[in-house]
């Protein structure tokens, strides 16, 4: 099994420096902006449930406090439908979809350059992972930026919204390329608005410019002409 908090922790190359746009996604794994940083807000112990538990409850809070804007009369979100349990192949398979998320999401504006891929290559050999996991961290990190495949991991509308909080915390969303992406990624998921304002304000992030509402509801099919 892919050790989801390990490989996130490798992403983190300075600590210290909040330009490195991976900044967020690695502290929301190793609890290293738990104290004062965007996940710290909403997750107290986010440090001893790790980086899956931290993204997944935000996109449940978020969804919970969607459904009571909108009155909703239909069945409540189920935690479960967020947070797999451990040690087994969903959680495996979300935990890659989170992590290619924001590494898609960090290279939104070119922040990672061949310095930065270097420093993350050199801190990868450290980390206690297996060849396995280095090797695809490598791939995950030299590939182009992809959307698309961003969106082909996400199978139901809870791991939309998980994919979009992953890819929110991974960056600091604050120039014109990030916020075009994370438009462009809402887009695609197909997630309402109303939704992703909410995901915006539990992870303590100014809330997105207004869009249009997805053309129908929430689905994912390999052949939809936005992927």
């Amino acid at each position: 099994m892919f050790n989801i908090d390990q490989i996130l922790k490798s992403l983190q190359t300075d600590k210290g420096t909040q330009s490195n746009a991976l900044s967020g996604a690695a502290g929301l794994a190793a609890g290293m902006l738990l104290s004062g940083g965007k996940p710290g807000k909403l997750l107290g112990n986010a440090a001893q449930l790790g980086a899956m538990a931290a993204v997944g409850g935000l996109a449940y809070k978020a969804w919970q406090s969607y459904q009571q804007n909108q009155s909703a009369t239909g069945p409540a979100p189920r935690e479960d439908a967020f947070i797999p349990q451990p040690d087994t192949p969903a959680h495996e398979e979300l935990g890659k979809s989170l992590v290619r998320a924001m590494i898609t999401a960090a290279k939104a504006d070119g922040r990672i350059d061949a310095e930065e891929k270097e420093a993350i290559f050199e801190k990868l050999k450290t980390m206690p992972l297996s060849a396995e996991e280095k090797a695809w961290v490598f791939d995950e990190l030299s590939s182009p930026l992809d959307i698309n495949a961003v969106v082909a991991r996400a199978h139901t509308p809870e791991q939309a919204a998980e994919i979009y909080a992953a890819s929110l915390v991974a960056i600091s969303a604050d120039t014109a390329a990030e916020q075009a992406y994370l438009d462009a990624l809402a887009s695609k998921l197909r997630l309402e608005p109303g939704l992703v304002a909410e995901i915006h304000r539990v992870a303590g992030e100014r809330a997105p410019q207004p869009a249009a509402a997805p053309a129908q509801p929430w689905a994912y099919t390999p052949n939809q002409s936005n992927v």
